[in-house]
């Protein structure tokens, strides 16, 4: 359910491909059977591609990764998480405007990291 702009990431991978980003990295928890999950999946989509080259987006379905939702205390979906330098900086769950998301992805992108 990715899309152009969109990867999928999974438990074995998430440390390689999340925490290890040099780019700050958007992970968007959900699950095939969830109706929000898949009407948020199309502004996701566009964060995706408005944002690209500054922020990496991801998806990781909960039903076949339990590991880090579990470690990150995911128990709603769709769940936005946002990690910059390997650490967990926001978080945004359930259907929410993509006003939202763009305030949440700009304050991230505009802290500086010493």
């Amino acid at each position: 359910m990715a899309g152009q702009f969109v990867s999928e990431v999974n438990d074995a991978d998430f440390e390689q491909a999340v925490l290890k980003s040099e780019q700050p990295v958007l992970v968007d928890f959900w699950a095939a059977w969830c109706g929000p999950c898949r009407a948020l999946a199309p502004v996701v989509d566009q964060v995706a591609s408005e944002y690209q080259g500054k922020l990496k987006v991801m998806k990781m379905d909960v039903d076949r990764n339990n590991a880090t939702p579990g470690r990150y205390g995911i128990r709603g979906i769709p769940a936005l998480l946002l990690f910059k330098d390997g650490k967990l900086a926001d978080q945004i769950v359930g259907f929410v405007p993509k006003d939202t998301i763009d305030k949440s992805v700009s304050k991230v992108l505009s802290e500086v990291t010493v």
